[in-house]
């Protein structure tokens, strides 16, 4: 893999480097212009019951009387209700009963994945979805898609744009070669985030492939690629698109919204990667991101070494991974997962069917996709072929990426075909001395595992006839029976149904004169990321209830948070996070909302690790500053912004805070725009809405 830090143009089908041109001509450049350009409108929104509910609430809060816009709900984050009494059925007949209310799409629990639904049913090339969900992306049927916190769905609820400072720069992904035996989509995307993530690369870019290279690759390859670049920091992405792809519209039975997409010759990118699947071979993402990925072919030849520079990169220090190690044998795994929009999808599961067959499958869950998927394995055989080895199926659910299920035992190791290995996703919980490490692995890989005894394997390494699914004709006669499609037709009059535990977000004040806060944490890891905010898993049942959730507010990773911070709020004083890099992973709007519930009103950091949560912060009322010195600031001390309201609204960026009313430290909000400042001044999202609809 070759990464070229400059402009080139692809003329010719040959990537040549031209550093005095400017960027132009790419297909991302296209459909963001004719959306709007940097004021974007979706064609599109999708949500899962993790996020719809707080969306639907604070839209309602502002004033939105019907969806102006297409919006799904997916039912497959909460969707096994196993805790939390009736907490999670609440909130999917609270969603039924907005779908109705304000003309919405309402999926049954269990019936489809978030992704693999928007897939099949809402993607079409040219278009832009917006999701609610990190991995929101569908660039591999054409559709420039991106994942956002909540507060962004609801912006285009109310008829506003998502906005963009300028146009986002453009990364060509040029595809060369075909995918030698046993390798599959997960060890491109490993291959692709161990390349690009850590340098930031292709950070809040958008990521264009091309090249003959897709021409060799399925749609479910591509879908699988396409799905985890989300994983290397990018905004989103789109490829270009073929008779394959036509193929999928059309077995999907929406041919009318296939069209040929390419880049133009001539086109110029910021910059390249030149990306040879020839040479990728099987993978593993070691704890704890899906860029901790080595060759599963050097973990075999070099274990220790590998290891010891898997644990350095996760924070490991009493040779945990090491420990797995069983010379002789391999890296032995306790549980095998395939899983949710990256690992379930028809051609994974084919594959490890293929692989296992006719031997024991061990500890293996399958979750197919979604239940069109299920169908077209079944009458594959596959799934039979599967059970029969021991396997379990299981449902249309993303529990296994976020930790809430296939939960493993204290200590193992899970091999996993998801988007996620980020710590605390498994389902520990080490301050409760609970410790379990997830590696990412292709669904290939992950059955010639399983086979050989639980040791990582590559797939290359066993004999099987490798599968391309080039086509498949699902049935969506499931959709037809239980999705409930109200576009178009809102029931003003239709009531919503409310749980005991969907509650309302409590009032928050807006800005005025100087802005005073406290620390009540301090974040010293070179990146903080979203499950560390706000946990996943056990808490996802309280996302209806926001004073309940902001409960769990950085508990695996600062527990005198949450009370630091209601001592301050009860006494009527702001609160603040200081931070090095917060905000990788998740587009969970609760990973700002919790902190501003508890009284927080700042978070003060040498960066943001993504552009989403940033907007999160500020969609809430939390003013994201961004200062060299933020580890200057301890828990405990107390900032004073002089005259912060007025000058804010003036247009101003650079301030200086008076610490402990002596020291300096220099604050800054770069790229704020005019709409975040108003935004920021009016104390949150909801604020605004309603401050703009009574001034009307």
């Amino acid at each position: 893999m070759k990464l070229i830090d400059r402009p080139v143009m692809l003329k010719g089908g040959q990537v040549i480097e031209c550093a005095d041109q400017v960027p132009h001509g790419s297909m991302a450049e296209e459909i963001l212009s004719a959306h709007g350009g940097t004021h974007i409108r979706f064609d599109a929104l999708i949500s899962h019951d993790i996020t719809y509910v707080g969306i639907i609430q604070t839209a309602r809060a502002s004033g939105m009387k019907a969806f102006p816009l297409p919006y799904a709900f997916t039912n497959c984050h909460n969707s096994l209700c196993a805790v939390g009494g009736t907490i999670n059925e609440d909130d999917h007949v609270f969603g039924l009963s907005a779908a109705k209310k304000y003309g919405g799409i309402y999926v049954p629990a269990n019936l489809a994945v978030i992704h693999q639904y928007a897939r099949e049913q809402l993607a079409f090339c040219g278009g832009m979805i917006l999701g609610s969900d990190s991995h929101t992306r569908y660039g591999a049927l054409g559709t420039l898609a991106i994942g956002e916190g909540g507060g962004e769905l609801v912006k285009q609820l109310l008829k506003n744009t998502y906005d963009l400072p300028k146009l986002p720069e453009t990364v060509l992904v040029y595809l060369k070669g075909k995918l030698r035996h046993g390798v599959g989509s997960h060890d491109v995307a490993l291959s692709l985030c161990a390349a690009t993530y850590r340098n930031g690369f292709v950070k809040n870019r958008v990521l264009e492939f091309a090249g003959e290279g897709i021409a060799s690759l399925s749609m479910d390859s591509r879908i699988g690629i396409d799905v985890m670049t989300t994983e290397t920091a990018c905004l989103s992405s789109v490829w270009e698109t073929d008779e394959k792809t036509h193929k999928y519209y059309k077995a999907h039975g929406r041919e009318d919204k296939y069209k040929p997409m390419h880049a133009k010759d001539g086109a110029v990118y910021d910059r390249a990667i030149i990306l040879d699947l020839s040479e990728i071979e099987p993978m593993i993402a070691l704890p704890f991101h899906p860029s901790n990925a080595f060759a599963i072919s050097e973990l075999n030849a070099h274990p220790m070494e590998v290891l010891a520079k898997a644990e350095e990169a996760a924070g490991l220090k009493n040779g945990e991974l090491r420990a797995k190690w069983v010379d002789g044998k391999g890296l032995r795994a306790d549980q095998f997962t395939i899983a949710g929009c990256a690992g379930g999808t028809y051609e994974n599961i084919l594959n490890a069917a293929e692989i296992i067959k006719d031997k024991s499958a061990g500890n293996t869950s399958i979750y197919p996709s979604s239940v069109p998927v299920e169908d077209a394995l079944i009458k594959s055989g596959a799934l039979t072929s599967l059970i029969s080895s021991g396997a379990v199926l299981k449902p249309c659910f993303c529990g296994p990426c976020f930790g809430a299920g296939d939960v493993p035992s204290n200590g193992a190791l899970s091999l996993r075909h998801t988007t996620r290995n980020f710590p605390y996703r498994e389902g520990a919980k080490p301050g409760e001395g609970q410790s379990a490490y997830v590696a990412l692995m292709d669904a290939r890989s992950i059955a010639a595992s399983t086979v050989n005894g639980g040791y990582v394997t590559g797939a290359d390494t066993v004999e099987y006839d490798d599968i391309v699914a080039d086509s498949y004709a699902p049935s969506l006669k499931a959709y037809e029976m239980r999705v409930y499609n109200g576009v178009g037709k809102p029931d003003a009059s239709a009531e919503l149904v409310f749980g005991p535990n969907i509650a309302d977000w409590p009032k928050f004040a807006g800005l005025d004169g100087d802005l005073i806060f406290t620390v009540a944490s301090r974040l010293t890891d070179s990146v903080t990321t979203t499950d560390e905010l706000i946990p996943s898993g056990e808490t996802s049942s309280y996302r209806s209830n926001p004073v309940r959730l902001s409960e769990f507010a950085l508990s695996r990773r600062d527990p005198g948070y949450v009370e630091r911070s209601k001592a301050l709020r009860d006494k009527g004083e702001y609160s603040a996070v200081a931070a090095v890099c917060p905000g990788d992973g998740s587009a969970r709007e609760q990973a700002a909302s919790c902190q501003r519930v508890l009284g927080g009103i700042a978070n003060v950091a040498t960066a943001y690790a993504t552009k989403r949560y940033r907007a999160n912060l500020i969609n809430w009322g939390i003013v994201p500053f961004v200062s060299a010195d933020a580890l200057k600031l301890d828990v405990g001390d107390s900032v004073t912004v002089k005259d912060f309201a007025s000058r804010l609204k003036n247009g101003e960026t650079e301030f200086t805070g008076i610490i402990n009313g002596a020291d300096e430290i220099a604050l800054s909000l770069p790229q704020l725009t005019q709409g975040e400042a108003e935004i920021l001044i009016d104390g949150c999202l909801i604020n605004h809405y309603r401050r703009k609809a009574e001034n009307a």
